[in-house]
């Protein structure tokens, strides 16, 4: 059910972050969500009992955790040779062939960052519950908690685990853990918890959003009487400040400037497609069978997994780890470029840009399947001469391209996609 956005004595400000308008939010109902009027972007949620179904789900999913680390995770069988390995291994194997970077990765986002992250949904709900105030602790831990939420990759590195089971079970024998289920469990709650923690809900808990007698709903950033704070959606009255500080959340505001924009992200995606070209040349690992070695770049861990009959796995592997970081490049090449052309396009123009943005921004992410597939192999594929496999130099330089493209298009500022309305 979508609000309506007719302002009401018991409604709100937002500005849309995907679009700058600002608009006018009725309290929602359980089970409604507000849409921008202009782009359909969510500006907010209302669920129902969010603090008890968020509690529970961030409890569980650290058990799940706790279980993910403690038994088992699978085994590999050769020639009456057997590897077995937790998740812990996959890390220490990574430091162990030189790969500090690649296992201080897998660590942070499969590890650290979503304890960090369910830790604090349950410091903060229950602080929510005991209806505490907006303190500079709490303040401090919500920003934190929406800045580490991008960086969480347990369902890809979920899905990099499936696509190893197929590449190994064409080599020899694997079994299955008890860590293994544990994990898939874990990994399937992760992504339920982070659905269901609504940044506006949360904010509001501790500081209420701040209105004013001037009526902004309606106005865009080319307005230049206000600023929305990109922590907590708060709309600030422009001050004579040097730098402008939020109301809400004092987090250092914005202003627009698409320039200075265009310039942060040009310098990103550019480092990201020079890193591209290593990443798809050098091997991104070395396998060891009965004393040779043979390197493996992406292209031709595809064509391998083609040609021994896995034509699902290949493809996957293709368009996570080929296709998609070419893609996502180019889109945002293509979006920078005709940022500048906004003021001759109209409105249906701007709508078609963001759903690539959108999809871009989405998509990015899953390009880490194949960093993670090297790193399972690896840790579990150890038998020495007879059989073994080891990171390459490409494994590193392509986890840099997906890093990179996601800070180019989390710093990507979808407003420049939309025209000053007095171009209308």
């Amino acid at each position: 059910m979508t609000t309506n956005f007719l302002p009401t004595n018991n409604s709100f400000i937002i500005s849309c972050e995907e679009c700058g308008l600002v608009v006018s939010v009725s309290k929602l109902e359980e089970g409604q969500k507000a849409h921008c009027p202009r782009c359909d972007h969510t500006l907010t949620k209302k669920i129902g009992h969010p603090k008890q179904k968020t509690l529970a789900y961030a409890l569980t999913c650290l058990i799940m955790l706790f279980l993910s680390l403690s038994f088992p995770f699978m085994s590999f069988s050769f020639q009456g040779l057997t590897q077995e390995i937790t998740l812990l291994n996959a890390v220490n194997m990574l430091e162990q062939y030189q790969n500090s970077l690649l296992a201080l990765l897998l660590l942070t986002t499969v590890i650290i960052l979503p304890t960090i992250y369910m830790s604090l949904v349950l410091y903060l709900y229950v602080a929510a519950s005991k209806k505490q105030t907006g303190s500079k602790r709490i303040i401090f831990l919500c920003k934190l908690l929406f800045k580490i939420k991008p960086w969480l990759m347990v369902d890809v590195f979920l899905l990099g685990v499936l696509v190893s089971l197929i590449k190994i079970s064409s080599l020899a024998d694997v079994s299955l853990g008890p860590s293994f289920f544990t994990f898939c469990l874990y990994a399937v709650l992760v992504v339920k918890c982070v659905s269901l923690v609504d940044r506006s809900w949360l904010w509001e808990q501790f500081i209420p959003i701040q209105q004013f007698k001037k009526k902004y709903q309606g106005e865009t950033q080319h307005a230049n009487d206000h600023l929305s704070c990109h922590v907590c959606h708060q709309i600030n009255p422009i001050s004579e400040e040097t730098i402008p500080i939020c109301i809400r959340c004092h987090s250092s505001l914005r202003y627009f400037d698409m320039n200075k924009n265009l310039q942060q992200v040009w310098a990103l995606l550019l480092t990201a497609i020079i890193f591209y070209i290593p990443a798809n040349v050098y091997p991104i690992m070395y396998t060891v069978s009965l004393g040779s070695t043979e390197p493996s770049t992406i292209i031709e861990g595809v064509i391998l997994l083609w040609q021994l009959g896995s034509y699902p796995i290949a493809t996957v592997i293709f368009i996570a780890s080929v296709f998609i970081p070419l893609v996502k490049i180019l889109a945002l090449c293509w979006l920078l470029i005709t940022a500048k052309k906004v003021r001759n396009l109209p409105d249906k123009n701007a709508i078609q840009k963001l759903k690539v943005y959108r999809v871009t921004e989405f998509i990015g992410r899953w390009s880490m399947i194949d960093v993670f597939v090297v790193a399972i192999l690896v840790a579990l594929i150890q038998l020495k001469s007879l059989m073994a496999i080891y990171p390459g130099p490409g494994a590193l330089s392509f986890a840099i391209v997906v890093i990179f493209t996601m800070l180019a298009a989390m710093r990507f500022d979808s407003r420049m996609l939309w025209r000053d309305p007095k171009y209308t």
